[in-house]
């Protein structure tokens, strides 16, 4: 049946909600967002891919997220983004590194976590002058894009908000996600009810984009088991791009489950 098939997605979601939150990414699930930018309706792409590994017999899983100027707009403005965020099993972002290049602008860099020192060691490969041992006192850190996807299991409602702590470059930001309201999005996947969502900075001093008066969203899908994060928006003074889901491919057992179940259902139902 239909449902039979979708009961490995809601297994999933229900998995990742422990009293320690776990990442809301599996082993070989992937996102692929195009982006659209004025008159440039495909600027560029952003993948998201998670993979689970094993380092001295440590499980965890990596996020890896590439970002890449397309088309017309590579033409006038080539650039190419790569970050990695390392988590534990237990969900805490123990690594992070990024790369890009962009114009004359490149950026080298990498954070590992202390968290029993309560600190974290920032490495600037290209500019070592910056690289600094920082001190932090944030729980459960992560990257923007991370932290967009991991709302997807958060159950949230009209009206309803949660604290989530992003970080950029070597510094951690408190925001407020603030649950909107419900909106029909129509994507390449089909369409979509969705929960709007927007993270604040409004608990301390606005610092970085947010004190610049950018603004993001998120739209999570409410009426697929999968609550796919179908469509985000980071606004700037000089206008806002916006990803759309384009591709997705499910966790490696969601994938296995489901094929097996429809391998072996019977031809009457």
């Amino acid at each position: 049946m239909r449902f039979a098939r979708l009961i490995p997605f809601l297994l999933l979601c229900a998995t990742l909600m422990p009293a320690h939150e776990k990442v809301a990414l599996a082993d070989g699930e992937a996102l692929t967002f195009r982006v659209a930018w004025g008159i440039f309706t495909h600027a560029g792409e952003i993948s998201v891919v998670a993979h689970s590994e094993t380092d001295d017999h440590k499980p965890y899983l990596a996020v890896t997220t590439n970002t890449s100027t397309r088309g017309v707009l590579r033409d006038l403005f080539k650039f190419e983004a790569q970050s990695e965020s390392i988590f534990d099993r237990d969900g805490r972002m123990t690594v992070y590194t990024e790369a890009s290049a962009g114009g004359k602008k490149k950026t080298n860099i990498s954070l590992e976590f202390n968290y029993k020192n309560s600190t974290a060691i920032f490495t600037d490969f290209l500019h070592t002058e910056n690289s600094e041992t920082i001190a932090f006192s944030a729980t459960e850190p992560m990257d923007l894009i991370t932290s967009l996807v991991q709302t997807r299991c958060w159950g949230l409602k009209p009206g309803d908000q949660r604290d989530i702590q992003v970080l950029f470059e070597k510094e951690i930001y408190l925001l407020t996600v603030h649950a909107l309201g419900y909106e029909t999005i129509e994507t390449p996947l089909g369409t979509f009810k969705t929960l709007e969502l927007e993270p604040r900075m409004e608990k301390t001093p606005a610092k970085g984009m947010f004190r610049k008066g950018s603004k993001v969203h998120v739209w999570i899908a409410q009426d697929d088991p999968r609550k796919l994060p179908v469509k985000f928006e980071v606004e700037f003074a000089f206008g806002a791009g916006v990803a759309t889901l384009v591709n997705y491919q499910p966790p490696a057992n969601v994938a296995n489950t489901t094929a097996a179940t429809s391998a072996t259902k019977p031809k009457s139902e």
